[in-house]
């Protein structure tokens, strides 16, 4: 017989009665409140195109690098889960065969964010009542794939029933942008808007660098080996995503190091990084375009996200056989306080820019990012990121960064995937930690319950709203 699989109403609330009281009524008051999703790396082809998604498989596993990233390490060779390879083809995967697979080792899942998401999916989704198990695994399957070929779960009709207010992707600078073309020219009222993420065209370290240069001045009739017809390609791209509704860059690097170098010592660079660069030559390159990037974001009014510190491609084995984004990246430690200097030196008191801060290296929380954001009126910190999106890492975070950012020199949430149907469990996971951790600072007689309802929508949406412009 299955088990019976429920999510029980308390869940992530503490386990002492009076805070839990207090989260459950916090909780009601954000609960139903519309989704604000400010970043993440959903498919915009899914909400232009409104296509049926064609299969569980493609649609739970391929896109959701925390599930075949664990199942990785257990052995399971992403080729039998039809996982994309690099150059396009893929493996043929029975889809149904993947989705037992992934059901053999769900158990591996056990005390994941990744259970919680994909569980609240199964059961508010898709009404599924019993456990994910090998035996229940046809049954989940059958159940999936049935609703999937209606109108009521197309991606549009999703991001109605979900809630969603908005939805930001993340694009290329090089990127045509045609999906959201489609989706601004439609009669549908769902805002789905894009962000610019320029690391091709600013990293020399990225495989495609060159490439994409060429592609850059392709797009924008300009000589983008030149500097600064190259800085002015730069500009004409970002207007072009604001006009496609983009409220945000987004910069992937390696570190946070920034640098102010003269349009002169630049452009030597510039011609050096496009022909073999070392690593110091590329680390002072980003350096230097992270701090151009700021100065574009004073003129255009672009919100910057500086998402510094993970380890990409780490297994380079897979990374030749896969490509990026497959689940094998990794946090490294990053340094703020001197690599953010020359940025902050130059533009740090401004007013007028705003930059949301995000790191994988939880030991920077207290020491340098909190005291940094608690001091420039340029900076917020995004929300715990990647690895730390969990219940205990967003309490973490909290705990690490209140006392001295406080909570208005934070972003709310985002949800950050490109698995769209977690976005609602993402979100009720956040809401869920914040009314745990506002609970516990009413019960010590830190906050009155009702600033502390206020602060739980300001978590929950408004703050979201705001920092990104939205």
């Amino acid at each position: 017989m299955a088990s019976t699989l429920t999510m029980h109403p308390d869940r992530l609330f503490s386990s002492n009665k009076i805070e839990r009281d207090i989260a459950r009524n916090l909780y009601q008051h954000v609960e139903k409140l519309p989704i604000v999703s400010p970043h993440g790396h959903t498919d915009p082809a899914w909400f232009a195109e409104n296509k049926n998604f064609s299969n569980p498989t493609e649609l739970l596993i391929h896109p959701d690098h925390y599930v075949f990233r664990m199942l990785y390490s257990q052995g399971v060779d992403l080729d039998q889960l039809g996982i994309p390879r690099k150059d396009g083809s893929h493996a043929n995967a029975d889809p149904e065969k993947a989705w037992q697979i992934f059901a053999d080792h769900y158990h591996l899942f056990q005390g994941t964010p990744s259970r919680i998401w994909l569980d609240y999916v199964f059961v508010n989704t898709f009404n599924i009542t019993e456990k994910l198990n090998s035996s229940t695994a046809s049954h989940y399957y059958q159940v999936i794939n049935d609703a999937l070929q209606t109108e009521a779960f197309k991606p549009r009709s999703l991001f109605d029933r979900y809630n969603i207010e908005v939805i930001a992707t993340t694009e290329c600078a090089t990127d045509n942008l045609k999906h959201h073309q489609k989706i601004k020219n439609s009669d549908w009222s769902g805002k789905v808007i894009t962000a610019f993420r320029p690391d091709a065209v600013v990293d020399p370290e990225h495989e495609k660098f060159n490439a994409k240069l060429v592609q850059l001045s392709e797009l924008t009739n300009l000589d983008c080996q030149e500097y600064s017809q190259y800085l002015d390609a730069l500009r004409q791209r970002r207007l072009f995503f604001k006009e496609m509704g983009a409220t945000s860059t987004d910069h992937g690097h390696p570190t946070a190091a920034t640098a102010n170098l003269s349009d002169e010592q630049a452009s030597v660079l510039f011609q050096k990084v496009q022909d073999t660069p070392t690593a110091d030559d590329a680390e002072l390159f980003r350096a230097h375009m992270l701090v151009k990037m700021a100065e574009m974001s004073l003129d255009d009014g672009l919100v910057m996200q500086i998402h510094p510190g993970s380890h990409r491609n780490h297994n380079q084995q897979l990374f030749a056989h896969y490509g990026r984004d497959k689940g094998a990246d990794i946090p490294a430690n990053t340094e703020y306080v001197n690599a953010l200097k020359p940025l902050l030196s130059k533009f740090g008191n401004n007013t007028d820019l705003s930059i949301i801060l995000f790191t994988l290296d939880e030991t920077v929380y207290s020491r340098e990012l909190a005291p940094l954001a608690g001091h420039y009126p340029s900076l917020k910190l995004g929300p715990a990121w990647w690895f730390h999106d969990s219940p205990e890492g967003m309490m973490r975070f909290r705990r690490s960064v209140t006392e001295t950012a406080g909570f208005y020199n934070t972003v709310g949430f985002n949800d950050d995937t490109r698995a769209f149907l977690s976005i609602p469990a993402r979100h009720d996971v956040a809401r869920r930690m914040d009314c745990t951790y506002l609970a516990e600072l009413v019960a010590r007689h830190m906050l009155d319950e009702s600033e502390a309802v206020t602060l739980a929508k300001d978590l929950a949406y408004n703050l979201a709203k705001e920092a990104y412009k939205l």
